[in-house]
């Protein structure tokens, strides 16, 4: 499939839409309504700390809701307005954070059902109104809807369409597409429907493992069997790593993507001598700004004396993660959670610690004063963030002092 002559005549069809409807000022009220904080703007307004009682909370200078992510909820919220009684439909969830998607619902916009792990489009009719979210959707979900004749409203982010441009010119170049990622991740799954030959790399221990068999071969067989589930139909890493292009996820680990990056570059290099590594290796910036922005803001304020860390964001959300991993490798006890209503009674928490099932601890705060770290994910709204505060600064009133 030409995915390239696909997207021109997709983006030409007179039910795509891209840009919104010109709802910007009833939505702009709705979404100020349901997501802004006084609270947390009185932070930001205030060199991002504040401290009632014993409690003094550090906020990270750049945090929450991203321009993609914004504006994806934005033309969500658009799209209902202007279509006042067609059926809605969303691919997947508009972004990673249960209230949002949970507040679309409320709007009867309605989710593509999941049956095993398959998306069941057969409840899409013709003429029907499809969102696709910020991460995208693939190739085939987009052929099939624009098949049926269906109103698709575009939110994909545009840095995450920067990357799909990227595959592209590996795949003019015959070069197979590295991509650092979650191979399950709705975002990677879109990305490497667009790419032609491709591998998924988790980490850089993937990419190292891949980096070995490239200089020194190996097992083909425990190749193939290591990454059945990463990688393009009928993959060859004997055929298929002469010539690679580097691209990621872009709510991935910025400094890892860096270091994969390197990784594959002094590798070919290695392999095949300098004066030919463009023959064999490309690489281009596709790391998010936001994304960066999130965890630079991240590494600052974890230099800081800090007693604890909250992490606020969607467990599925893979840019909270990260920034959850920046907190545990500087040794600061840190809770991930997606909500205020996770901060129970009795000094309790119901938290998602890394790689783990979701877990209560008993007497997470500790007692007397306290400096608490705040950051949130892209995906996650002030609202979010302000009900947390709040239900730390009562359960510290509760204590007392001690």
């Amino acid at each position: 499939m030409d995915t390239k002559a696909f997207s021109r005549t997709l983006k030409k069809s007179e039910n795509y839409h891209r840009k919104g409807f010109g709802h910007q000022a009833e939505v702009t009220e709705l979404m100020n309504t349901a997501y802004q904080s006084p609270l947390v703007q009185k932070l930001r307004e205030n060199n991002y700390t504040l401290t009632q009682g014993n409690v003094t909370i550090r906020l990270a200078e750049s945090f929450g809701f991203c321009w993609g992510v914004e504006r994806a909820v934005a033309m969500a919220y658009e799209t209902r307005e202007h279509f006042p009684t067609e059926d809605i439909w969303i691919t997947n969830e508009i972004i990673h954070n249960p209230a949002v998607n949970d507040h679309l619902r409320q709007m009867n916009v309605q989710f593509i059902p999941v049956e095993g792990n398959t998306k069941n489009f057969s409840v899409v009719n013709s003429g029907d109104v499809v969102i696709l979210p910020a991460f995208g959707a693939s190739v085939q979900e987009m052929k099939e809807l624009h098949q049926k004749q269906c109103k698709i409203v575009d939110t994909t982010c545009p840095w995450v369409s920067k990357v799909w441009n990227t595959v592209e010119r590996h795949k003019k170049k015959s070069y197979t597409s590295i991509i650092h990622g979650k191979y399950k991740h709705e975002e990677t799954v879109a990305t490497s429907s667009f790419a032609g030959t491709y591998l998924i790399v988790l980490n850089l221990e993937e990419a190292e493992y891949v980096c070995n068999y490239i200089l020194h071969g190996g097992d083909k067989g425990e190749f193939l069997q290591k990454f059945s589930r990463a990688c393009s139909e009928g993959f060859d890493p004997d055929r298929d790593l002469v010539g690679v292009g580097i691209a990621n996820q872009t709510t991935m680990l910025k400094s890892e993507t860096e270091q994969i990056g390197k990784l594959f570059e002094h590798t070919m290099m290695k392999k095949y001598g300098p004066d030919t590594l463009t023959d064999h290796f490309h690489s281009f910036n596709t790391i998010c700004d936001a994304t960066q922005e999130r965890q630079d803001a991240m590494l600052g304020l974890v230099e800081e004396s800090l007693d604890l860390m909250v992490v606020i964001g969607g467990f599925n959300s893979s840019n909270t993660t990260h920034l959850q991993e920046i907190a545990i490798a500087r040794g600061i006890p840190s809770y991930h959670i997606d909500g205020g209503d996770r901060i129970l009674a009795d000094n309790r928490i119901e938290h998602k610690p890394l790689d783990g099932k979701i877990t209560i601890e008993d007497n997470w705060l500790p007692s007397g004063e306290i400096v608490v770290g705040i950051t949130s994910g892209a995906s996650t709204p002030d609202k979010a963030v302000e009900e947390v505060l709040e239900k730390i600064f009562a359960a510290k009133a509760i204590m007392g002092n001690g």
